[in-house]
């Protein structure tokens, strides 16, 4: 009851702080305004913290009164380069900038948890860890490698780490999570194709760098339908095409963009290796120069199965029996895999669906919106989980070896 009650303390000041992220976005590597009003927030709550992390990362600290394991919570506090489509009296104020994938939302909570997890401190043995990551829309480099390498887990390493999403495919009152891959690697790729130009009535004197695209675009397509097992994942997606004059023009050059996403690192390497060889196979047949950037992502986000059950447990006591679906794993790419690559934990989803009054949009466009309602339970569950994880971690229980 007392968690019940300190979380419904604090349900106001969450939606008034996400509305707040949501009006005021910036995009990776700019988050300094939002780095400072977390540490004005933490500092408010009495929650020591720690700055310089990739720029913009906050870790706060929380410390029980007795000593005991180590809990991290993560929450990513970039925005997107996207002009809201939405008219709300707090929609973003900065064009071309927006919240669409509800970064507002997990930031506003991962304070709220806060303050709620530091008032039960005396109750509490071990240290809970805020993790305010910056930059995760920021693929390939992200934003979690870069605070570990500057030292973010240096004096309070985590046994644990989890991290919560909003998911606007579950209705309010459910949490998504899987004892295994949740979400895909993603990869990126940059392919230029250079023929020659020349007079659209005399194709005979150019190569054609559309026709060599057009090409190439359905060659790469067959990786999935025909190179990869239908039991295994993945995906190839162009995204963007670049190329030609005029329409009087043969083009000598076009650029093509796309991503490559995968669970299993084996269907990785063998997608990635199919994608060199079909390119190159294809500039012989055609005589042209194919030039490929292809840039490693973020690895597939994988659950340690203990953990992702600790997860469904707290759900559960929170929300009920009924409130963790089983849910399929997404080919989205997530940062907080570099986190899971390191130290056991699990990520998991929060619905936040509007479906029952408005059209739902989905993550990453424009007319993207969460329904609030859901923000007071993913505080009640994250500080559930952090709880339950101490109290597992103080009664001995060993890392998940399968993380």
């Amino acid at each position: 009851m007392k968690l019940k009650q300190l979380v419904q303390s604090v349900e106001k000041e969450v939606i008034e702080l996400r509305r707040h992220f949501h009006q005021h976005p910036e995009v990776s590597g700019e988050e300094f305004e939002t780095s400072k009003t977390i540490q004005v927030k933490l500092a408010e709550a009495g929650i020591p913290f720690k700055t310089g992390y990739a720029k913009t990362g906050v870790l706060g600290i929380i410390k029980g009164e007795k000593p005991g394991g180590t809990v991290a919570l993560r929450a990513d506090i970039d925005a997107l380069p996207i002009q809201e489509g939405n008219d709300l009296s707090y929609k973003s104020s900065t064009h071309n900038k927006m919240h669409a994938c509800g970064h507002d939302a997990h930031t506003a909570m991962l304070v709220g948890t806060g303050k709620v997890l530091n008032q039960m401190k005396s109750e509490m043995a071990g240290t809970i860890l805020l993790v305010f990551q910056p930059a995760e829309e920021n693929a390939p480099v992200g934003g979690s490698r870069q605070m570990m390498d500057d030292g973010l887990f240096d004096e309070y390493k985590p046994d644990v780490i989890f991290g919560q999403h909003v998911w606007p495919d579950l209705p309010v009152g459910e949490v998504g999570v899987l004892p295994h891959e949740i979400m895909g690697a993603s990869d990126r790729f940059k392919i230029t194709v250079n023929g020659s130009g020349g007079h659209a009535s005399m194709p005979h004197q150019s190569n054609d760098a559309i026709i060599i695209a057009n090409n190439l675009i359905t060659q790469l397509q067959t990786i999935v339908s025909r190179n990869t097992d239908p039991l295994d994942s993945a995906v190839l997606t162009i995204g963007k095409i670049e190329g030609g004059y005029r329409y009087n023009v043969i083009a000598d050059e076009v650029s093509l963009e796309g991503t490559i996403r995968t669970f299993k690192p084996e269907v990785k390497d063998m997608v990635k290796n199919r994608f060199h060889s079909i390119i190159e196979g294809v500039g012989k047949s055609f005589d042209a120069q194919m030039t490929i950037d292809y840039l490693d992502g973020y690895p597939a986000t994988v659950n340690s199965p203990q953990w992702a059950e600790e997860v469904r447990g707290a759900a559960q006591k929170v929300l009920g029996e009924n409130s963790t679906p089983v849910v399929s794993p997404s080919l989205g790419g997530e940062d907080f895999s570099r986190f899971l690559k390191e130290y056991p934990g699990a990520f998991y989803w929060l619905g936040t669906s509007v479906k029952e009054t408005e059209t739902q949009y989905p993550l990453h466009d424009p007319r993207f919106k969460i329904n609030e309602s859901a923000l007071v339970k993913g505080v009640e569950v994250m500080a559930q989980l952090a709880l339950d994880t101490l109290k597992k971690l103080e009664k001995g229980v060993l890392k998940d070896e399968n993380c």
